[in-house]
């Protein structure tokens, strides 16, 4: 290809993405302000309508709606001689704004709000070798890193994701009184859904994020689950001293891990007999080719941003970013004690799915 072809490709593919990030930017403040939620409730408005109706300034009412309009994300009715309406179709509201939905991705948005507001700091931990905190990238980053996954989690863990360890559900459905261990659960949308298919299940949710704890716990005692499920500030390293469990999970999270070997067998040594890890990451390539697929893309995009930067803080750490490859999850199963690492055979655009047996 030409150079001018390829510096045009280029040009043209940075400004899409710059469209693409700022109206990403303009979701952040439709859901931080409850702007897609009052259109839903109150139907189509006028600009002053939605200002009282959200509690924002009336010339930013005006502004974010014509934006939305113009980016084709709300619907607008210009009457002859009458005031613009603009309405949140239904089908767009299932992105927007229904966070339990499959096709909500709205949360994308809360992950950028939350890379934006460190990116300071990720240029100084580049030019230092130091790490971001976790918690720097504040509450937008959390709130976008647990609704993102939490339609998956809520509908496809219980169903498509656990149906291939058959052996491993119906011991848990069977059993008197089966135990569930949900390692770097988050805001604890993972544990909720396990404890709700399980309802004779005890499910200890884990994770290092204060914040997170925090919000599983909340979300639990929401739910009315809070007798079954325990969340505690801990690591994996903990598990063997509060199990044994019949299932442990990690969902997304391997790949975040500073010492991944290790978490991995504090889980197996944790593990009932017959029990089985389930293991859920990212779905990319097995070996590094460039230039890569959308998802290798964005797998990356999170990696320099957010989840090395994010690792590095810790030492000593693998420093594994977020493309963590097949190949690499065998071998820290087989350095961790396992005796079997199965790949399966569950078909995910995002995740891959393995089961570790001891």
């Amino acid at each position: 290809m030409p150079t001018s072809d390829r510096t045009s490709l280029l040009a043209d593919r940075l400004f899409g993405s710059a469209v693409g990030a700022l109206e990403l930017f303009s979701v952040y403040l439709g859901s931080e302000l409850g702007l897609y939620r009052a259109l839903h409730e109150q139907g189509p408005r006028t600009p002053d309508e939605l200002a009282r109706d959200a509690g924002i300034a009336p010339r930013y009412a005006r502004e974010w709606l014509e934006q939305q309009a113009v980016a084709g994300l709300l619907d607008v009715d210009e009457p002859p001689g009458g005031e613009r309406r603009f309405a949140l179709p239904p089908e767009h509201a299932r992105v927007l704004l229904h966070a339990d939905d499959p096709a909500c991705v709205a949360p994308f948005g809360h992950l950028l709000a939350g890379i934006g507001g460190v990116l300071d700091q990720v240029v100084r931990a580049y030019r230092t070798g130091e790490g971001v905190p976790y918690s720097a990238y504040g509450r937008a980053f959390r709130h976008g890193q647990g609704h993102i996954n939490r339609p998956a989690f809520t509908h496809e863990l219980t169903g498509e994701w656990l149906r291939a360890l058959p052996d491993v559900v119906e011991r848990l459905r069977t059993s008197p009184e089966p135990r569930i261990a949900d390692v770097a659960c988050g805001q604890g949308w993972s544990t909720l859904a396990l404890a709700r298919a399980f309802p004779n299940a005890r499910v200890d949710g884990v994770d290092l994020d204060d914040a997170s704890v925090a919000d599983a716990r909340a979300n639990a005692e929401e739910a009315g689950l809070g007798d079954r499920v325990r969340v505690r500030r801990a690591d994996a390293a903990t598990l063997p001293e509060t199990g044994p469990y019949d299932l442990v999970v990690i969902l997304e999270a391997l790949h975040d891990l500073a010492r991944p070997v290790e978490a991995l067998r504090a889980m197996r040594e944790a593990l009932a007999d017959g029990g089985a890890v389930l293991v859920g990451d990212e779905r990319v390539p097995d070996t590094f080719t460039a230039p890569g697929g959308e998802v290798e893309r964005m797998m990356y995009g999170w990696s320099v941003t957010h989840c090395l930067p994010a690792q590095l803080v810790e030492e000593p750490t693998a420093a594994t970013g977020t493309v963590l490859r097949a190949p690499v999850v065998r071998e820290h199963a087989t350095a961790a004690g396992f005796a079997r690492c199965t790949v399966l055979p569950v078909e995910n655009d995002f995740f891959r799915f393995y089961r570790l047996d001891g």
